[in-house]
C-alpha cells in the first residue's frame, strides 16, 4: 500500500523546463543527437575567481557552520554591488543569503502572506511561483503581457487589482522577464511604485537576468523613493556568473525583513555553504570583466536565434531586450499542424526526426498566456543553434510525423 501524501504534495505542480531536460538526456543517451534549448543553464564555466575562493575555502577546511543570514563577506560585497551598479544604496543589513533566487519565492510568501491573500503576477511567468504561493493558500490573480506591448507590467494592471481584489497582498515583478526576455522600462516600474507605495501592498521583485540586459540598462523597483520598504528583491549567481550548480543567491530588503527570513533559513536549511558564498563574494568583487564577457556572448547568441527565427513561415518574434530567452509566436504553425504550442515543442524533440530533435518549451508551461508560443533557451554553442534553426521549418513541414504524434498524444490536439 503506498503512503498518503497531503494534498500539497499531491498537487504541486513543478518546472517543466527540467522535465523536458531529463526526456532530452534519456533520448541522448540513447544515441539521438539533441540541440537543448530547454533549459536556462549557462554553457559557460563557473567565473575564474569564484572557483579559485571557492577551491581555496575548502582547502582551507571553511566547510562547517555560518551565520543564517550568511557570511558577512558576501552580504557587504552584495550590497557595494547594489549601489555600484543599480543606484541602490543599501547595506548589509539589507541582505541577506540563500541558495539561489527561488528560495526567496517561498521566503517571501512566509514573510508577508496569509491564507487567503491575493498577489498579482504578471503571465506568462516562471512557473514556480504559483506552487510556492499555494505552500501558504494564497491566491494567484494574473495579469497578461502582451507581444505588443513587449511584454511589458503595467501600473494600470496593479491599480485594477488593489480596486478589485477582497485582499490584495503582494505584486510579483519578473524583469528581465522569464520566459519572454521583456525588460519593465524606468517608466514601468515608477507608475508601480506611485500605486502601491503607502499601501499594504508588498513586492517581490525577481531579478535573476539583472545583468542580461541588451538594449538600456537594468532598473529596479527598489531604487524608486520608498520602495525598499515594500519590496524583497532576489537575486542569484547562477546567470550572471555561470554558478547554477552552485546554488547561491541573495535578496535585498529592509532590515526587519533580512531578521525574519533569517528566521526562516534557521529553521529550514540552517545556512548556505560557505565555501560557496566566499565564492560568490570573490564573484562580485573580481570577476565582473569576465561576467560582461559572458554577457556579450549571451547578446549575439539571443540575436542569433531571434534573427533565425524571425525568417521562418508562420513564426512572428522580436529580439528580446533582456534574458537568453527567446519566446516566438507559433500560433500560425499550430493552427495549420492543428497542435498545442507544448505539443509542437515535444514533437519537435521526440517525434520530428529518429535520430535529431530539438529541445524547446510550450509556452503554456509559463501560464494560460504563453500559449501559442514556444521559448528557446540560447544556452548552446552558435553552431549548433544554427542547425537547430535549420531544421526546425523542416521538422514543422512533415505533416505526416505531426499526424502521428498527435495520433499517439492526443491530448496535444489543438482545439478549435
Amino acid at each position: 500500500m503506498a503512503p498518503r501524501l497531503s494534498s500539497l504534495a499531491s498537487n504541486l505542480s513543478t518546472e517543466t523546463a527540467f522535465t523536458v531536460l531529463a526526456e532530452a538526456r534519456a533520448l541522448k543517451a540513447k544515441g539521438k543527437d539533441v540541440v537543448e534549448l530547454e533549459i536556462g543553464d549557462s554553457p559557460f564555466p563557473s567565473t575564474t575567481h569564484a572557483k579559485l575562493a571557492g577551491i581555496e575555502a575548502i582547502a582551507k577546511n571553511v566547510t562547517g557552520y555560518c551565520p543564517s543570514l550568511g557570511l558577512p563577506e558576501l552580504r557587504q560585497a552584495a550590497a557595494d554591488m547594489m549601489g555600484r551598479e543599480f543606484g541602490v544604496k543599501v547595506g548589509p543589513e539589507n541582505v541577506v543569503v540563500a541558495s539561489g533566487a527561488k528560495p526567496f519565492e517561498t521566503y517571501f510568501a512566509e514573510v508577508f502572506l496569509e491564507p487567503g491573500d491575493g498577489v498579482l503576477i504578471f503571465s506568462p511567468h516562471f512557473p514556480t511561483y504559483t506552487p510556492n504561493l499555494d505552500r501558504r493558500g494564497v491566491r494567484a490573480v494574473f495579469a497578461p503581457l502582451t507581444d505588443a506591448n513587449q511584454f511589458r507590467p503595467t501600473a494600470a494592471a496593479v491599480e485594477h487589482f488593489l480596486a478589485t481584489d477582497p485582499k490584495p497582498r503582494g505584486v510579483f515583478l519578473n524583469f528581465p522577464h522569464n520566459p519572454t526576455g521583456g525588460v519593465a522600462e524606468e517608466e514601468d516600474l515608477k507608475a508601480i511604485a506611485d500605486v502601491v507605495r503607502g499601501t499594504d501592498v508588498v513586492v517581490f521583485s525577481d531579478e535573476p537576468y539583472c545583468h542580461m540586459i541588451w538594449e538600456g540598462r537594468h532598473e529596479t523597483i527598489l531604487a524608486q523613493p520608498g520602495m525598499l520598504n515594500q519590496t524583497m528583491a532576489a537575486y542569484t549567481f547562477s546567470k550572471s556568473y555561470s554558478m547554477s550548480g552552485w546554488r547561491i543567491g541573495f535578496a535585498v530588503a529592509h532590515p526587519e525583513v533580512v531578521t525574519a527570513i533569517g528566521k526562516l533559513i534557521n529553521t529550514s536549511m540552517s545556512c548556505s555553504p560557505p565555501f560557496v558564498q566566499l565564492a560568490a563574494a570573490a564573484a562580485l568583487n573580481h570577476d565582473r570583466t569576465q561576467r560582461d564577457h559572458y554577457m556579450d556572448l549571451f547578446r549575439r547568441k539571443v540575436h542569433l536565434l531571434a534573427d533565425g527565427l524571425a525568417k521562418i513561415e508562420g513564426i512572428t518574434v522580436q529580439r528580446p531586450k533582456g534574458t537568453f530567452y527567446v519566446f516566438p509566436n507559433v500560433q500560425d504553425i499550430c493552427r495549420r499542424l492543428g497542435i498545442t504550442s507544448h505539443g509542437l515543442a515535444l514533437y519537435t524533440l521526440q517525434g520530428a526526426d529518429d535520430d535529431f530533435g530539438v529541445a524547446c518549451l510550450g509556452g503554456e508551461c509559463f501560464g494560460e498566456a504563453g500559449r501559442g508560443f514556444l521559448r528557446f533557451s540560447c544556452a548552446e554553442p552558435d553552431d549548433r543553434i544554427e542547425q537547430a534553426l535549420e531544421f526546425l521549418p523542416e521538422a514543422w513541414s512533415r505533416t505526416d510525423r505531426v499526424d502521428a504524434f498527435v495520433k499517439a498524444n492526443p491530448h496535444f490536439r489543438l482545439k478549435d
